[in-house]
């Protein structure tokens, strides 16, 4: 049976956040085998893939204030120039992807994506839909939109597979991070955080008043902000559920994909 899973892996994990336009090439390359290894080992898999921006859109958005809106044309410059940075970035995923085998296949949101207040309204998801009816992998990511309100906005690489959740029907959400899940402080910088192993809607209130923010600059919120946005989506779609991973531990992905019982990271689910 043909299953569906919808793949992020996170601009944490494939970037130096700390570092401006500073990929992770060994990092990317070795992600990009283990999923070149069970797409071969899971012929029945199929992905719909995104990932984030990292240090290259989220440090040239910050800089320029675009998420909260662009009004004049020193704003519109930015705008421009996150689109830039954050296809380059793209470009650079991309090549990894194909270099180990899987048929990744761009789709640039900013090219249809319309936005009201800060919200994903529209994205045509025919280019989307077509790609995964010829075999190949789609890959969306963490990109600039215009906007209704704002004249325009940052989209996140979350809102996007929250956007095309509805209409594609995942069973599985996979997020590859830094950290392996979820944590009720930055693990990076607290040794002694406590691990979340499963988050559901009863226990997510108690949950979020323990979430921290980000480690480094994300113009689209840190950990708090991913995992709501996550819930009311494994919420939203039925039969979905969620695994916050690390994609740092060699493997880890790789089973996750091929084992939907992996219990790696954090399982987000809706019962």
């Amino acid at each position: 049976m043909t299953t569906l899973t919808f793949l992020k892996l996170g601009g944490s994990v494939i970037t130096d956040k700390t570092r401006p336009e500073t990929p992770r090439p060994d990092v990317l390359a070795r992600l990009a085998a283990e999923i070149a290894a069970a797409l071969r080992e899971r012929p029945d898999l199929r992905l719909v893939m995104g990932h984030g921006s990292g240090s290259f859109g989220h440090i040239a958005a910050h800089r320029h204030g675009t998420r909260a809106g662009v009004h004049d044309s020193t704003g519109w410059h930015g705008f421009a120039e996150v689109a830039a940075v954050a296809a380059r970035l793209n470009r650079i995923v991309a090549a990894a992807l194909l270099d180990a085998g899987v048929p990744a296949f761009s789709v640039q949101p900013s090219a249809s994506a319309r936005c009201r207040a800060g919200e994903l309204v529209f994205l045509d998801s025919a280019s989307v839909e077509a790609a995964l009816a010829h075999g190949l992998v789609p890959l969306v990511y963490g990109d600039v939109a215009f906007d209704d309100v704002r004249g325009a906005t940052i989209i996140s690489t979350e809102q996007l597979l929250a956007y095309l959740a509805p209409r594609l029907r995942p069973s599985r959400l996979l997020l590859a991070g830094i950290v392996d899940g979820v944590y009720d402080a930055d693990p990076l910088s607290h040794p002694d955080a406590s691990h979340i192993p499963r988050i559901t809607p009863a226990n997510w209130p108690a949950v979020r008043v323990r979430l921290g923010g980000s480690h480094a600059t994300d113009v689209t919120g840190g950990m708090a902000s991913k995992v709501e946005a996550v819930m009311t989506l494994v919420e939203a779609v039925p039969g979905l559920s969620a695994r916050i991973l690390s994609g740092e531990r060699p493997g880890a992905l790789y089973t996750a994909l091929v084992d939907p019982f992996s219990d790696a990271g954090t399982l987000l689910c809706s019962q």
